[in-house]
């Protein structure tokens, strides 16, 4: 959510967002896979602090510069959004009360850049979401698309940012295992990290909260585009739903 609310605090559009948290969830796995690989065999120092507690004191001081580099590297992909320069990145990191200098936020870019191989281009969930509806309204001239597409940016953050117990739930029902083994787990992982089943879903949902009469010829249509079957889409769009609608119902009362 923190990437998201700095986005729209420096003005960058949607896409901005999830490009960067592509790029920082990408380079966080590789960043920590090299501190414990450099690390990894020093054990415990004097005072007793094990290696992964003075793995995460180290990042935990450095994660808010490390958001703002991956969020201006984003920024630099994204051709509708403002290009967050140094000027602007220590602006924002001084109204938090962080104070770095223009070089440091220079090094710190160049670092998520090597840890990634310079490769940032990665694609994002919305970069599908917005494609499968081009294709949508294209196919069918009587989807309403332009209204789908503000539902799903409001779906897609809420799965976004609840992906965890969402994925959960799919396993859980996939399996039809309340608790499945770590075999069964390693498996889903495909799952996870497949962009286009989260934007099917993410659209069937929209569908359904617009018109739950006509969804089902939504569904019909995404799943002639890309070949995932009714049954998955009618699925994820189910758990999405109830997970949001559940938050909603914890929040209110």
């Amino acid at each position: 959510m923190c990437v998201f609310l700095i986005c729209e605090e420096l003005k960058l559009d949607s896409l901005a967002g999830y490009q960067a948290i592509e790029i920082l969830e990408r380079f966080m796995i590789k960043h920590l896979d090299h501190l414990f690989c450099t690390y990894g065999s020093a054990g415990d120092d004097d005072s007793g602090r094990s290696v992964a507690d003075y793995i995460f004191i180290r990042l935990s001081q450095k994660f808010s510069l490390l958001i703002i580099s991956c969020i201006q590297l984003a920024s630099k992909l994204t051709l509708h959004s403002n290009v967050i320069d140094n000027n602007t990145a220590v602006k924002f990191l001084k109204s938090i009360g962080l104070s770095y200098s223009k070089d440091t936020l220079l090094e710190s870019e160049l670092l998520v850049l090597k840890t990634l191989n310079f490769s940032i281009s990665v694609p994002n969930p919305l970069m599908y979401v917005e494609t499968l509806l081009e294709v949508l309204g294209y196919n069918d001239a009587s989807a309403p698309v332009s209204q789908l597409y503000a539902v799903c940016h409001c779906l897609l953050r809420c799965a976004y940012l609840q992906r965890k117990p969402i994925y959960h739930s799919l396993l859980v029902s996939a399996t039809k295992c309340a608790s499945p083994s770590q075999e069964q787990r390693v498996k889903f992982a495909e799952v996870t990290e497949d962009f286009m089943l989260l934007s099917v879903g993410v659209i069937a949902a929209g569908a359904f909260i617009l018109n739950v009469a006509s969804w089902e010829q939504v569904v019909e249509e995404l799943n002639y585009i890309t070949g995932i079957s009714a049954q998955s889409i009618m699925e994820f769009a189910y758990v999405m739903l109830s997970h949001i609608v559940k938050n909603e119902f914890v929040q209110v009362t």
